[in-house]
């Protein structure tokens, strides 16, 4: 989540829609953002003001100024306040004052006062939705430089089924916390990102393998996907599901399939990391056949796969990344560093075994980075989510530098 610290003003227009944005406010508030909300008098017929002072820990503004009070709500200071101001729910008549400028209530006053990122999550009735007058709506807000959460497909309050749910509130989260993941830096970056087993026929129903799970490849291209990177992930056979639409994720079975992928896009790429757990022997010979049980014993002569870190290693382009990891059980660092330098990386992730909670399977890991000049950093046990940031982390300042 990259929402912590951040300043954002939710507005809520007129629409049945308008209780989820109860919820959008509360997971804010738990992202650790800063609230503000803005109100039509339309929305108030739908949840009240109280309800979202309460869980944004902020009072809730609707008019120009305070009848009670005589106290001016400057739009200005406002819109100039917010990191990014969300519309949830943006009906068609908000869609259409904030397109063509009619700035009749405080709501469209802070968006045309706003220098921040705007995001639209419209909510109407699907022929609503589809009219071609909201349609240029849209489009113009979009020309503006706005971005929009597209609604869901499902059942409306009008009894239809169709376009025009008011996306649900993590949804409206995932899209802010990406927003702000995004780094200038990465976003002209290629990414190439090994992640997985592979598995190594013996015959058409058995084969050799490892217990990577893949999770911590999967945690690494999210992360540097969320900053702005366009990423390739090359993984072998896992159960694990990329929620980011822009990866581009190529399956792959064996250590030869990958070595193929991998090397075919090795040149395209600013970044490579290897965090497969390739093979390192396959059998030599596959049996068409299911090989029957036969005596007490069974000899399976072995090769050994193509080294892919080390071979695209003595390949590597000037101002090229490589990263490698090394799971290992006794003289961690040495190994580590020994794999470092035979395959020409700029770094090496070190986890070992011995670490509880560390290593396959699990959801956490503890590492240890090492660069080529042989500095070395130590990080503390924590999710696989957390260890793809500091990898990201280290990256990005090194772009930096560059």
């Amino acid at each position: 989540m990259n929402l912590k610290g951040k300043k954002i003003l939710v507005g809520v227009s007129g629409s049945i829609a308008a209780y989820k944005a109860a919820l959008l406010v509360r997971l804010l508030v738990k992202a650790e953002a800063s609230v503000r909300v803005v109100m039509t008098d339309a929305a108030k017929e739908f949840i009240t003001p109280l309800t979202l002072s309460v869980l944004s820990k902020n009072p809730v503004l609707s008019t120009f100024s305070d009848a009670q009070d005589g106290l001016w709500n400057n739009h200005v200071d406002l819109g100039l306040w917010a990191d990014a101001i969300v519309i949830a729910p943006a009906t068609a008549k908000t869609l259409s004052k904030c397109a063509t400028g009619n700035c009749d209530d405080l709501l469209t006053a802070v968006y045309l006062s706003a220098r921040c990122p705007i995001f639209f999550a419209p909510a109407m009735d699907v022929d609503m939705y589809h009219h071609p007058s909201t349609k240029n709506n849209i489009d113009t807000l979009e020309s503006f430089g706005n971005s929009f959460i597209l609604p869901d497909f499902g059942e409306l309050a009008s009894g239809l089924i169709g376009d025009g749910r008011l996306a649900e509130p993590e949804k409206i989260i995932t899209k802010l916390s990406a927003h702000f993941a995004r780094k200038p830096v990465a976003v002209t970056k290629k990414v190439l990102i090994t992640a997985g087993p592979t598995v190594e026929p013996i015959d058409p129903v058995r084969y050799i393998s490892n217990r990577s799970s893949g999770k911590m490849g999967y945690a690494i291209a999210e992360a540097f996907a969320a900053s702005g990177a366009s990423v390739t992930l090359v993984t072998g056979p896992t159960d694990l599901k990329i929620t980011d639409a822009t990866i581009k994720v190529v399956r792959v079975e064996s250590a030869s399939d990958m070595f193929a992928v991998t090397s075919d896009q090795f040149q395209q790429n600013d970044l490579v990391i290897f965090a497969a757990a390739v093979a390192d022997y396959t059998p030599k010979f596959v049996a068409d056949q299911k090989i029957k049980k036969q005596g007490h014993e069974m000899m399976l002569e072995l090769e050994k796969t193509t080294d892919i870190a080390g071979t695209l290693g003595s390949t590597k382009k000037e101002g090229q990344l490589l990263i490698g990891f090394a799971l290992e059980t006794e003289n961690e660092l040495e190994y580590a560093m020994d794999k470092l330098q035979r395959k020409n990386l700029d770094y090496i992730v070190l986890n070992s075994l011995n670490d509880p909670g560390a290593g396959f399977a699990h959801d956490t890991n503890k590492i240890t980075v090492i660069d080529k000049y042989k500095n070395i950093q130590h990080f503390d046990l924590k999710s696989k989510e957390e260890v793809a940031l500091d990898i990201l982390n280290i990256v990005l300042a090194k772009w930096s530098e560059a």
